[in-house]
């Protein structure tokens, strides 16, 4: 028996039916963009720097731009035209955080496909280790961040949130992971055959269930540009985390709504029977009454907020609408959006 290993078996190749010769790997790395014209041209040199420590693999560079208001679309058009390489999708409009990056993410055609964010708080020259682990059998690579240079209180509010999102998701979730990572090819096909319209990604990886490496990482503080994170995408993926992965909410909205029944109900015989015995003396006055009202009130209104996240994402869903309309695209030789 031959234990020589094949030209299939050797990294960086493999061969095609009715082909005698191997062809070269294609490692995509995917960055969406939004008013990043400070950071971009040095995103795609770090980026060119790192895919240069494997030549034996090909790459393709694409950016997704979420319809900026500044020279971001004008500063990678130049860079494409100087390198093939370098791709671009311009979206007709801003399609938010999520849908717009997940859209890249399945118009890579790489044998792996890295996804990280352009601000260079993922740092590019962690693309070297990703895809080392790669050749070494791994199909999930990503980074995660114990540690990070941002504002203290923004990073201990983000662990708070993950560990408590954690402890109550259906499914063990990946501590300080943000989707930044490396991703087979089989991955990918496995994730756009779920088609989810508004996916949460880092708990889709961890819910896939395939083996993973993890490298853990400091995440540098945002040298240029300001931050696209206000409270309103911060709470939008929050939501989307917990609606996601967890049901625990709305059972916690079924078992308040019993024990506050049974405790209103005992308040309502224990007011009953003093009266009965103290008919002359005991007066109920209003004060119960009104916090007892404004109380019960104000728990309905929270749990309705609950189901209607729920609603609202199954809503989402059954819309089926595209992830993003594309307004133009560079160095993608005409081929056409994938679903």
């Amino acid at each position: 028996m031959n234990d020589s290993p094949t030209l299939h078996d050797l990294p960086g190749k493999h061969l095609l039916p009715g082909m005698d010769s191997p062809r070269r790997k294609l490692v995509s790395i995917v960055t969406p963009c939004y008013n990043e014209a400070e950071n971009v041209e040095i995103l795609v040199e770090r980026i060119r720097n790192a895919c240069a420590a494997f030549p034996q693999h090909d790459y393709e560079h694409i950016l997704i731009d979420n319809a900026s208001t500044d020279d971001t679309v004008a500063r990678i058009k130049r860079m494409a035209a100087a390198d093939s390489r370098v791709k671009l999708i311009v979206n007709v409009r801003n399609f938010g955080h999520v849908r717009s990056p997940y859209h890249a993410f399945l118009q890579a055609r790489g044998d792996a496909v890295i996804a990280m964010a352009s601000d260079l708080q993922d740092p590019p020259e962690m693309i070297v280790e990703f895809v080392r682990h790669w050749e070494a059998g791994f199909k999930v690579v990503i980074g995660v961040k114990p540690k990070s240079r941002e504002a203290p209180l923004m990073f201990l509010v983000r662990r708070m949130y993950y560990r408590g999102l954690g402890k109550i998701s259906e499914i063990p979730l990946i501590e300080n992971f943000t989707g930044f990572g490396l991703y087979d090819r089989e991955v990918v096909e496995v994730v756009r055959k779920i088609d989810d319209r508004d996916v949460y990604f880092r708990g889709l990886v961890a819910d896939l269930g395939y083996a993973r490496a993890e490298i853990p990482f400091t995440q540098p503080r945002r040298e240029r540009g300001v931050t696209k994170n206000n409270f309103y995408i911060l709470y939008d993926h929050a939501m989307l985390g917990i609606t996601s992965h967890s049901k625990l909410p709305l059972r916690l909205a079924t078992f308040s709504g019993f024990v506050l029944s049974l405790i209103s109900l005992l308040i309502a015989l224990g007011y009953l029977v003093a009266k009965l015995l103290f008919w002359d003396r005991f007066s109920l006055g209003t004060a119960p009454l009104v916090i007892g009202v404004f109380f019960f009130a104000a728990v309905q209104l929270f749990f309705v907020g609950i189901l209607g996240e729920y609603i609202g994402a199954i809503h989402t869903q059954l819309h089926k609408r595209p992830l993003v309309i594309e307004k133009e695209r560079v160095n993608f030789d005409n081929t056409p959006p994938a679903d």
